[in-house]
């Protein structure tokens, strides 16, 4: 193998950490693993039923480039109603993350500069060096909260666009309506480009999601099915915004993706008509157990949605922490995977109670506090 075959950019795109979780929880035996952001709860049946269907009555060519007319049209019809803009178009994808990949390389220019706020979902950085642009972090803590003052001293003539997350991966925590507002005002202001990843926006427990869309008509919105329906291997996203970055990311869909899976987009068709309520009960519920065992003994930003919390190692560095809590059979992911500090961790709740009490149990122990007998649920 000779190295000069490898491009130069991939110099600089690390193996995912998260990535490096699965392969460790593997080799470990009966580990408690709230590590990865995989719903616990299946597919619902009716959804199932509709691929198997799209298989057994022959649906198993491309599509559209843009998707199915029948997910196309029912999802625009739910962008128009909840957004009323002249110009917002919608574009079925492979998964939100194939949506990010469409919209950045379809956007950023070599060189130019795309803003992300930190702690930040692990893709971002990557997918801004694939297409030759310029990471720059901003920095949110200790609350995780955006703040606009902030991003408006950090935009330079050579910014193309911000990304935004809410709820947040990793840190759970939903940016408030002035905040997003704010957000959504600047960068059309600035005319810099908002794209808002709103994978999680079914799990906000304590208020309704906002979206920047609401205030900005030529925000870019990336959001999927994985997460809400249980679907994360299925890779079935969306994107809407205004039609000429849409038609853009098309071309792009065509010699990339081509389309996203055939019979998953009929499978999805009928994951609209399904009701989240139950899980986004059962996640609050969970939600409410992380913060009774952990808010006593951990500096804890209150996680509002997504189903993570992002606590402060109560000592040492955050990987030192996580490196004890493996040893203990406790599977958690460093800060440093999602950050330029090395000082929290996240984890997931998205896994039964059980592991979750287990896992709960494991980390008051190496903040030296009592059990969760006590904890709801």
């Amino acid at each position: 193998m000779n190295d000069a075959w490898i491009a130069e950019r991939m110099r600089h795109i690390d193996a995912s950490g998260i990535r490096k979780a699965f392969e460790m929880a593997r080799a470990m035996k009966d580990p408690i693993n709230l590590s990865i952001g995989l719903p616990d709860f299946d597919v619902a049946g009716s959804v199932k039923a509709a691929a198997i269907e799209a298989i057994r009555s022959g649906k198993n060519q491309y599509t559209l480039t843009q998707g199915i007319p029948e997910l196309r049209n029912a999802l625009q019809a739910a962008v128009d109603a909840e957004f009323q803009h002249a110009d917002r178009q919608v574009l079925v994808t492979s998964g939100t993350a194939g949506a990010l990949l469409l919209a950045i390389c379809a956007v950023v220019n070599p060189g130019e500069e795309v803003i992300i706020f930190d702690p930040y979902f692990v893709m971002y950085r990557h997918q801004a060096t694939l297409a030759g642009g310029t990471s720059v972090l901003i920095d949110t803590y200790p609350d995780f909260r955006i703040k606009p003052e902030v991003v408006e001293a950090a935009i330079t003539p050579q910014t193309k666009c911000v990304v935004v997350n809410s709820p947040v991966n990793p840190t759970g925590v939903v940016a408030r309506d002035d905040e997003m507002r704010a957000l959504a005002e600047l960068c059309k202001t600035r005319n810099v480009l908002l794209i808002s990843d709103e994978v999680y926006r079914a799990f906000c427990y304590d208020a309704l999601f906002a979206s920047p869309a609401t205030w900005n008509e030529d925000v870019l919105v990336v959001d999927g099915f994985s997460k809400a329906h249980g679907m994360t291997g299925w890779r079935l996203g969306f994107a809407h915004g205004p039609s000429r970055i849409i038609q853009e990311m098309a071309k792009l869909q065509q010699f990339s993706f081509v389309c996203a899976p055939s019979i998953v987009q009929y499978a999805g068709t009928a994951a609209l008509d399904e009701n989240l309520t139950p899980h986004i009960e059962a996640y609050r519920r969970k939600r409410d157990m992380v913060v009774a065992a952990l808010s006593d003994g951990y500096e804890l930003p209150f996680p509002e949605g997504a189903f993570y919390a992002f606590p402060r190692a109560p000592w040492g560095t955050a990987t030192d922490f996580v490196a004890e809590a493996i040893r203990r059979n406790l599977l958690i992911i460093p800060g440093n995977i999602f950050s330029r500090r090395d000082t929290h961790f996240r984890i997931s709740y998205a896994v039964d109670d059980t592991t979750l009490k287990r896992g709960l149990d494991v980390l008051r122990q190496l903040a030296n506090l009592p059990g969760t007998a006590g904890c709801p649920g």
